[in-house]
């Protein structure tokens, strides 16, 4: 594989030249096979550049300006894609080339390989045997595994095994709690409603009990009151007659 730098030697733009010159200095510094392709005095690459940039690529003018760079056929980008890569450490990525090993972006693409793929053994991913056609057989294997396990699952034998508390939950408790003796969750309500309406009852009953004898207590107490009342009353008439009875008899004996 080639890298193509389509480069204008003559050009009278300094950011032309400048952008140039960044471009083949870090192609060198990577030590990296390239062949400069002048436009300026070729038209025959002039017109191969602007062809094969695709139309994306192209500014708005539609002529695409140096430098520019391709792989073989297979175009790269710019000098601003260029320089993206470079700051991502990512130039050989962006030119199709393989990192040399031990660099700073084969590191990087080792450990992005290994998030995806899971670790590497002796340079190749562990239990990775796709060419003989061995990964496709553990996924079925694992598959049919997988199968076989939610089958077991839904299996009666299985379902013995697990408490009845923790396979049906809440709900087969009180299922539990209710038969007693053989009954059914509704005789064991209707037997709780019974219990409960009987308790009632008699809480009713004895605050009735309650207030009765509460009454009674009022009118023994208010009993004594009463009669000391009454017996006031009648040695206040006593009083009364005698008083009239000895009046009468002042009164006679004064006539």
């Amino acid at each position: 594989m080639v890298i193509k730098v389509f480069l204008a030697s003559s050009s009278g733009s300094t950011a032309i030249k400048k952008k140039q010159q960044d471009v083949l200095g870090f192609l060198e510094a990577l030590k990296v096979d390239y062949a400069p392709l002048d436009i300026a005095c070729n038209e025959d690459n002039r017109m191969w550049m602007r062809e094969n940039v695709p139309v994306e690529k192209k500014p708005t003018n539609g002529i695409p300006l140096p430098p520019q760079i391709f792989n073989e056929e297979s175009y790269c980008g710019d000098y601003e894609t260029f320089f993206d890569a470079k700051e991502d450490n990512a130039v050989f990525a962006f030119l199709g080339l393989p990192p040399p090993p031990g660099s700073k972006e084969a590191k990087e693409a080792e450990k992005a390989f290994i998030l995806e793929n899971g670790p590497v053994e002796n340079g190749t991913v562990e239990n990775e045997t796709v060419e003989n056609g061995t990964d496709d057989a553990e996924d079925e294997e694992n598959l049919e595994a997988e199968e076989v396990e939610e089958e077991n699952l839904d299996d009666d034998s299985l379902k013995r095994e697990v408490p009845m508390e923790e396979f049906n939950g809440d709900e087969h408790t009180d299922e539990v709690e209710a038969e007693v003796g053989g009954e059914t969750g509704e005789e064991a309500a209707e037997e709780a409603a019974e219990e409960d309406a009987a308790a009632e009852e008699k809480v009713a009953k004895e605050e009735e009990e309650e207030v009765v004898e509460n009454t009674e207590e009022a009118a023994e107490d208010t009993a004594p009151v009463k009669q000391e009342e009454a017996q006031e009353e009648v040695e206040d008439e006593e009083a009364k007659e005698e008083e009239e009875l000895r009046q009468l008899e002042q009164e006679e004996e004064d006539e």
